[in-house]
């Protein structure tokens, strides 16, 4: 480790990673408790809450802007989905749908959310999208409408650079799955939950969820396959 990096860490320029601090206290050849109370502070470090009250008291429309960060910073995303269609594919009346349970008014947050989609359309950026059929065919929004939508996934999953991956019922999946997560690059995952999101950025952490991704990953139908799936379901809305 490099000198400049110890003295940035020293003076708290550079928040350390796991894995940094691990290296240092075992050079110092630190007590087991030192080390047990350390790497937690370490692990606390480079784990953010956002609880969802706080996001509302913020303005929804600003966490927007914090995800066109993460976006604009990262050229390669990975999103798994068991449990609804996630904005950068959703059509208008699905995104709302999706915030009609706030009171507050939250035209610009649609409006932000819509604006993000034309990031897909960027040649450098690379998408992979896991979804669930539970996903997919969950009625957010009656059944012609999310028809329209499932037609959209087909239409997006012909861009170059955007992967849609459909896990159907009916395939043995084995662990189950908890949580929608998004994994940018190799640096930063996010998890969501009913109160928030948790944002990690120590590399073990984010190492788990691409090994996690990558096993749904081999279950997943993808190209024609998906495209034919996702056609049966639009179908079956429409009828």
């Amino acid at each position: 480790m490099s000198q400049t990096k110890i003295s940035n860490i020293e003076g708290g320029k550079f928040i350390p990673t796991l894995v940094d601090v691990e290296l240092i206290i075992r050079a110092l050849d630190a007590s087991p408790e030192v080390i047990a109370e350390t790497t937690a502070l370490a692990r606390l470090a480079n784990t953010e809450w956002q609880d969802h009250w706080a996001l509302r008291r913020r303005g929804l429309d600003k966490r927007q802007n914090d995800l066109a960060g993460f976006e604009k910073a990262s050229t390669e995303f990975r999103y798994f989905l068991p449990t609804m269609i996630t904005g950068l594919l959703a059509t208008p009346e699905y995104v709302r749908a999706s915030l009609a349970d706030e009171s507050s008014d939250v035209s610009r947050t649609i409006a932000k959310k819509l604006e993000r989609q034309a990031i897909l359309y960027d040649p450098a950026k690379r998408f992979t999208f896991i979804l669930t059929e539970q996903a997919v065919r969950w009625p957010l929004i009656p059944a012609g409408a999310l028809a329209v939508q499932i037609d959209r996934l087909v239409s997006l999953s012909r861009l170059p650079n955007v992967h849609i991956g459909v896990i159907p019922i009916g395939a043995e999946v084995k662990p189950g799955p908890l949580n929608v997560f998004t994994i940018y690059d190799d640096r930063v995952a996010t998890v969501e939950v009913s109160t928030g999101a948790l944002i990690f950025r120590d590399r073990r952490d984010v190492a788990t969820y691409l090994d996690e991704f990558s096993r749904f990953e081999r279950f997943a139908l993808f190209g024609e396959n998906a495209r034919e799936r996702l056609a049966e379901w639009a179908t079956i809305c429409r009828s």
